[in-house]
């Protein structure tokens, strides 16, 4: 038998608050066999008192996609059988980060983005009927298609993801690699060449129909080659396998939330990078206050009683190092961000406001979150708290400001070239039974 990872880890994108993929290959196992063997050696481990990883809450997921779970020192482990796609996507994503380079920008603002998809604006997590993170990952990396040449750190990368998606006609249109696909085309996919790009934008087409190409995993035995693209409320083409909605995951409720919170986050991040420089850097660290305060300790969740150097700065209070940096540095990051009109927001803002009181789905996910719409300094901003189910214990969160800062160079980004641990997360139990891999490709009845 044979194991790799997959996804957000050996990526090396991950968040505290992922889980671990896996899968695994057997020579002549079918995949059953395959995950009982797993599951009996994982529940023999749990009922070791000497084991060396503590292992518990084994649980087999009967689905046409096997699955086990488990909790491996409180981290959740996610292991599937004989499935190559999660693997062909890492590879996919790993050429990307490559061939994109500027010092692996396409990384680390996956990394940001994440951020604030989860802490910030609670609309992450395919099993709860939000956007999954491989979808995520489709949509920075269409950015990064259309922007490439102004992009030059992860905070310019969230301001072009919010005001571009913020903006987009997604009642109408879905988004692929190659430009917006038109839903009234469906089931036949047809782009439509997008309205803003730079001159290299054909040689990067070219290249990522290449690397598509290269890593399209062919299906298998039992999965259906007729299967067409299925048509949900937020459709993202996935590049490796056409006739996949990344965006089946989004409930009709949940389409609504996400698409207020793209379009909130876009007018308030354009307003900070719009005000003076002196005032830049605690507006920062507002617009990213769930993640500082969730994240603020030395103590990574899955290495007890150990302090990690990250090698930044912090004062006796605790604060964020964004406090501490020179105005000049972010200035020179700010004035590289091209901001458009933030009043462009307004009749988006009052639609979608007035879609969410006519539909009236707009339901928390199962663990509760509160969500609310503030004024602070005459702007609107979206106020997300942690319900109390998912609050960390006292020094138990990663301190994560580097997703934020890297020392030295005064950029607003992550610091990749941190020495981050393979199994650097932690999870407080199952979120909800997830019956696909987020980072593989779903099947047809593991629709939510």
């Amino acid at each position: 038998m044979s194991v790799f990872p997959f996804g957000s880890v050996p990526l090396k994108t991950y968040l505290p608050d992922g889980d671990i993929d896996l899968t695994a290959f057997g020579s002549t196992s079918s995949d059953e066999n395959l995950a009982n063997e797993v599951r009996a050696v994982l529940e023999s481990e749990e009922l070791r008192k000497d084991a060396e990883f503590e292992v518990k809450d084994v649980q087999y997921i009967h689905a046409e996609v096997k699955l086990v779970k488990c909790l491996v020192q409180n981290i959740v482990v996610d292991i599937s059988f004989n499935q190559i796609g999660g693997l062909c996507t890492l590879c996919f994503l790993e050429q990307v980060d490559e061939r994109f380079g500027k010092k692996h920008l396409f990384k680390k603002s996956i990394m940001l983005i994440k951020a604030w998809c989860y802490y910030e604006s609670r609309i992450l997590g395919a099993h709860h009927g939000l956007i999954s993170t491989y979808a995520l990952e489709i949509l920075v990396l269409y950015i990064f298609h259309l922007f490439h040449k102004s992009l030059d750190g992860p905070l310019a990368v969230l301001y072009r993801f919010l005001d571009y998606y913020s903006k987009f006609d997604w009642d109408n249109k879905g988004i692929s690699l190659y430009g917006p696909v038109p839903l009234s085309s469906l089931p036949e996919l047809v782009s439509e060449a997008p309205d803003t790009h730079d001159v290299d934008f054909l040689k990067r087409e070219e290249f990522l129909k290449e690397c598509a190409q290269r890593f399209t995993v062919p299906p298998r035995n039992f999965e259906r080659n007729t299967r067409l693209f299925s048509r949900k409320f937020l459709n993202i083409v996935d590049p490796l396998k056409q006739n996949n909605n990344l965006g089946r995951s989004v409930s009709k409720g949940n389409f609504y939330r996400i698409r207020s919170a793209f379009d909130l986050g876009a007018r308030k991040l354009g307003k900070i990078l719009q005000v003076p420089i002196n005032s830049a850097v605690p507006e920062v660290n507002q617009f990213f206050r769930n993640t500082l305060k969730r994240n603020h300790t030395m103590v990574r969740p899955d290495v007890q009683d150990i302090a990690l150097d990250f090698n930044v700065e912090r004062d006796n209070k605790g604060c964020s190092p964004l406090d501490h940096n020179s105005f000049g540095d972010l200035s020179d990051q700010f004035n590289s961000i091209s901001i458009s009109d933030v009043n462009n927001h307004g009749s988006l803002k009052e639609k979608e406001q007035n879609l969410m009181v006519e539909h009236g789905e707009m339901k928390s996910v199962s663990n509760p979150v509160t969500s609310s719409i503030s004024t602070r300094n005459n702007s609107d901003f979206c106020e997300t708290a942690p319900s109390t189910s998912e609050t960390l214990s006292p020094g138990k969160a990663l301190y994560a400001p580097h997703l934020l800062y890297e020392p030295g160079n005064g950029k607003v980004g992550v610091n990749h070239d941190i020495n981050l641990a393979p199994h650097g997360m932690t999870s407080k139990g199952y979120p909800g039974t997830k019956y696909r891999n987020e980072n593989s490709h779903p099947v047809d009845n593991c629709l939510p």
